[in-house]
């Protein structure tokens, strides 16, 4: 038998079958030209509409079927086509043939999504994201179907269907949409203490994402490698942005949702389309069978981490998003992902979370694609041959031929026959399993807080406060008291101090002493500030938003755009009209967006070129403080020179900041983030401080006016004093 030739372009090469341009003539679906689709058939002007009109039927007909049941949860998605390729040979660890070899690139289909919101939900929603792989192998497809945290909310997959019905809208009021922060999920986390740890990450940075192109993605279970002399290792799978891992502030992620709810999606997209394809390495942890039982944890239990101290991720290869989909309904809305989805090489273990979802995932494919040869879709197929006797039903695609369709059968000449495991077959590895049939969770599941407690531990200090204001947030929203306070006594057995700050947001008793002593120990690798296995900090993929109108200084304009471009980013022009504006030299430059489509938390940084009649402008335009404002607020990096000074200087936050040194001579000052020169002959010295700030994500240590209530300013001092 001919092995499949597999390449990167494989799966685009299938799919082409099915593409199909709109076409010069429009027919219905038998073929038959169409000579009027604007008025239906009437007995005359007025009359009444005849049954006989087959286009009307057969168009109304068609639209009233053209949606299907949305994903339970995981309904809001954006996906891309790419590759994957290792970076060197596997074939210690495992037999799967797509881990083998440096210069093979196996076709992707990956996907992102919110978890709680229907398809309609806005993108910057506080929520876990979902993070899935299809690879198009030359074994058969591959799924790796995952999240952006590396733990889950529950160790036994029975309470699914518990934990979904209270993440989701109230059943009584269907509210909150996309949201957690209501009576029903705090409930029900309140009574299941080993949600703890997971609580902890939904509380964090972690679950509002600056894109999806820096989100870290994780398999979640532990899975094994088998390789060709059937050794098993246990392994679990991490996903590591090329960008880093970077983060809203909460009050950019709200405000996006109003601005652009499509954020993420349009930010996936767009990147791919300017050649900003974005890049994630796959990394793994693999456990030796007799180290199984070696951690003060159970690896099975899916509410625990491996820390990266103990088991180091050792990087395999790395995928890369470069095509994004023709429809996004045939790709991204019919795409079935599911765990059971394995290959030669790759097998379970006994988590009882994975065991379940392997049942769940086809059977709601099933039901929400509406047929089991939901396989056959084209974004589903296979890229290597596909044989079995699994025949007929609702939309089959396939005109099998034969007589037989049984096996074994010697009509037809035993075909489609059997593959031995040398011939690639696959053969679940042989684990020997006994005991008593029981429903009981195993004893080393018994510990929801230590882990919970190394999290917290492992935090910097912006990343502890946006966690404390977070707990407020959603508990805040709870209006059941008893629900609060459950909640705070397990916080307390994470951290007595959380637990002290959280009860003073929300307005119930604070415990009066710990219940355990903190353990005191770190991980940093599950930090996003502390993380010392961040990629090298650089400006690739940012958006910049540089604020102008006509009289706009063109050379500093040039001269910083230049700079960036030079860095990766990509630079647009922010003003009150769209069309062009001109430089005082005369020059034009087009504007992308206005100060109503856009805002700072659209962008990740902020520029303003100098010149006295651009400045005179943007200075009685109110959007244009409040786009600096923000700006300062959020931390992040902006940039002024010439008289865009005097500009920067009107915003209230900046009277924080030591600007007035700009002001006083000629100087290139920078402040944590903020850069402002008077002085264009420095243009090149602020162009490189701007990146340098830019590459730096956010200025934690920048002073800011916000005007905080009481208790925001004791969860600063109290987590100092804690540290």
């Amino acid at each position: 038998m001919t092995e499949p030739n597999i390449n990167e372009q494989s799966k685009n090469e299938s799919l082409e079958q099915f593409r199909e341009e709109p076409g010069e003539y429009m027919t219905t679906n038998q073929g038959i030209r169409v000579n009027n689709t604007d008025n239906s058939l009437h007995a005359g002007q007025r009359g009444p509409t005849l049954m006989e009109d087959f286009h009307l039927r057969e168009k109304m007909t068609h639209f009233d079927r053209e949606r299907i049941p949305e994903r339970v949860v995981h309904a809001r998605g954006s996906a891309a086509h790419g590759y994957f390729q290792p970076y060197e040979s596997l074939a210690e660890y495992t037999k799967a043939k797509f881990l083998q070899d440096p210069s093979v690139k196996t076709p992707v289909f990956a996907r992102f999504s919110t978890v709680a919101g229907f398809r309609g939900s806005a993108d910057t929603v506080r929520d876990v994201r979902g993070f899935s792989v299809k690879f198009y192998t030359e074994d058969g497809n591959y799924d790796f179907v995952g999240n952006n945290i590396p733990v889950f909310f529950i160790q036994d997959g029975i309470k699914f269907p518990d934990l979904v019905h209270a993440l989701k809208p109230e059943p009584d009021n269907e509210m909150p949409q996309a949201g957690t922060a209501h009576d029903n999920f705090w409930d029900f986390i309140s009574l299941m203490p080993e949600s703890m740890h997971m609580i902890m990450w939904i509380l964090s940075d972690r679950t509002v994402p600056r894109s999806y192109r820096m989100i870290q993605g994780f398999g979640v279970h532990t899975f094994r490698f088998v390789n060709e002399q059937g050794k098993a290792r246990f392994v679990k799978f991490h996903w590591k942005p090329l960008l880093g891992v970077h983060s809203f502030v909460w009050d950019e992620a709200q405000k996006i949702a109003g601005k652009d709810p499509d954020f993420h999606r349009r930010d996936l997209w767009e990147s791919i389309e300017m050649g900003d394809f974005p890049e994630y390495e796959l990394g793994v942890q693999i456990v030796e069978e007799e180290d199984e039982f070696k951690f003060d944890f159970d690896i099975l239990d899916a509410t625990k981490v491996i820390p990266e101290e103990l088991v180091p991720v050792r990087p395999i290869g790395k995928m890369v998003l470069n095509r994004n989909p023709d429809n996004f309904f045939a790709e991204t809305e019919q795409v079935a992902f599911q765990p059971s989805h394995v290959v030669p090489g790759i097998d379970y273990s006994n988590d009882p979370l994975l065991q379940a979802r392997l049942l769940s995932y086809h059977d709601t494919q099933i039901h929400r694609l509406g047929s089991a040869n939901f396989e056959s879709l084209p974004i589903n197929r296979a890229v290597c041959p596909v044989h079995n006797n699994d025949r007929d039903g609702i939309m089959q695609m396939k005109i099998n031929k034969g007589k037989t369709n049984y096996f074994p059968n010697s009509l037809g000449g035993g075909c489609p026959m059997m593959s031995p495991e040398s011939m690639g077959g696959y053969a679940h590895y042989m684990q020997k399993v006994e005991g008593h049939k029981i429903r009981q969770r195993s004893d080393s599941f018994s510990d929801h807080f230590s882990q919970a407690t190394l999290f917290w531990n492992s935090l910097s200090k912006p990343e502890k406060e946006h966690l404390v204001k977070a707990a407020q947030f959603e508990l805040g929203k709870v209006e059941t008291k008893e629900v609060q306070q459950r909640m705070v006594e397990l916080f307390n057995n994470v951290d007595h101090e959380l637990a002290k700050l959280v009860a003073m947001g929300i307005g119930v008793a604070a415990p009066t002493q710990a219940v355990t002593q903190n353990h005191g120990r770190t991980s940093p690798a599950l930090s996003i500030e502390n993380n010392p296995n961040q990629p090298e900090k650089t400006i690739k993929g940012r958006r910049i938003a540089i604020l102008a109108a006509d009289g706009f200084d063109g050379s500093q304009l040039m001269e910083i755009k230049q700079a960036l471009k030079s860095g990766g980013a990509q630079a647009e022009i922010v003003s009150k009209f769209k069309g062009m504006i001109k430089s005082a030299d005369g020059k034009e430059v087009e504007v992308k967006k206005t100060f109503l489509t856009a805002a700072s938390v659209m962008y990740d940084a902020v520029y303003i070129p100098g010149g006295k009649e651009s400045i005179e402008t943007l200075k009685k335009e109110g959007d244009v403080v409040e786009f600096i404002n923000d700006t300062l607020k959020h931390y992040k990096a902006i940039a002024a020179t010439g008289e865009a000074v005097d500009l920067l200087m009107m915003a209230p936050e900046s009277k924080a900041m030591a600007l007035d040194k700009a002001q006083s001579n000629g100087h290139v000052t920078s402040d944590n983030g903020v850069i402002a020169s008077r002085n264009a002959d420095n243009i090149k010295n602020v162009a490189q401080e701007f990146v340098q700030a830019i590459a730096q994500h956010r200025h934690w240590t920048r002073t800011i006016n916000e005007i905080k209530p009481p208790v925001q300013d004791a969860i600063g001092d109290r987590l100092t004093m804690a540290n």
